[in-house]
């Protein structure tokens, strides 16, 4: 068993992923904790899931990744609960109503402040995370990337829809990459490891269009189904993964290459 007793906290625990990890988490015997900013969804999603895998190892926080002050009510009240935290999964994805426009039509604010939520989110819950880890002698942090991350856009698979890949995607995807590797090397001697996954496309009743054209791009089955990252997952939070280190596992059955 993978995870046996493992307190893993899943920010944006109650979106699409979000709910497959507390899902993975629970069936390899671990607490998942879905920390979430949408107590309303987050309490349903929590008694679901219970219900569902029969499990009393779901928990729900209130957590807003942006607010110190958030972070550590969260904090002290797992350890508290558990007395430890094995390992924090940053998964949440903030943004504001004018989130997803085209280039040209992106205000400054909007950039700044949608740049700030995600980017800034994932460096301040790390950052509070990591200094519970340090003084208890271990921790764990995944941090949830994208492909768009990694490369840059294929633009024409929006050919014909109304979407587009947004520029602030492109900028806090890819700072995540590299906030990884730094935090991996600066916790150097204080038992924190720190790694990402950068997914391709998952499915979510996208356009036809947009479906056709993306999966032209992959090696087999195209755009992922969301539970298709969750051994990545479970391969870093366990000790199969213990020497791994400010990598960056890619799962987008080839789309980028």
């Amino acid at each position: 068993v993978m995870l046996k007793n493992k307190v893993v906290v899943i920010t944006g625990g109650a979106g699409l992923i979000g709910k497959e990890f507390v899902k993975a988490v629970v069936k390899n015997d671990g607490i998942a904790i879905i920390a979430d900013i949408n107590e309303e969804i987050g309490l349903k999603v929590k008694e679901d899931l219970s219900k569902e895998l029969n499990s009393a190892d779901i928990n729900f926080v209130k957590l807003d990744i942006t607010s110190k002050a958030s972070l550590n009510q969260c904090i002290q009240y797992l350890d508290n609960k558990y007395q430890r935290i094995d390992a924090l999964v940053n998964n949440a994805y903030p943004r504001n109503k004018n989130y997803g426009k085209h280039f040209f039509d992106v205000e400054y604010g909007d950039f700044v402040e949608n740049t700030g939520l995600n980017l800034g989110g994932y460096f301040t819950a790390s950052q509070q995370f990591a200094l519970y880890f340090q003084k208890q002698g271990y921790g764990n942090i995944v941090n949830i990337s994208s492909i768009y991350g990694v490369v840059a856009p294929k633009f024409e698979v929006y050919e014909n829809t109304s979407m587009t890949m947004p520029v602030e995607y492109a900028a806090f995807k890819s700072g995540i990459i590299h906030l990884t590797k730094y935090m991996a090397k600066y916790f150097k001697g204080m038992g924190i490891r720190v790694n990402a996954i950068s997914p391709g496309g998952i499915l979510d009743a996208q356009h036809e269009l947009f479906l056709k054209a993306y999966n032209a791009q992959c090696s087999s089955v195209g755009m992922l189904d969301k539970s298709d990252i969750n051994g990545s997952l479970l391969y870093l939070l366990s000790d199969l993964s213990k020497y791994v280190n400010g990598q960056n596992i890619v799962i987008d059955d080839g789309f980028s290459l």
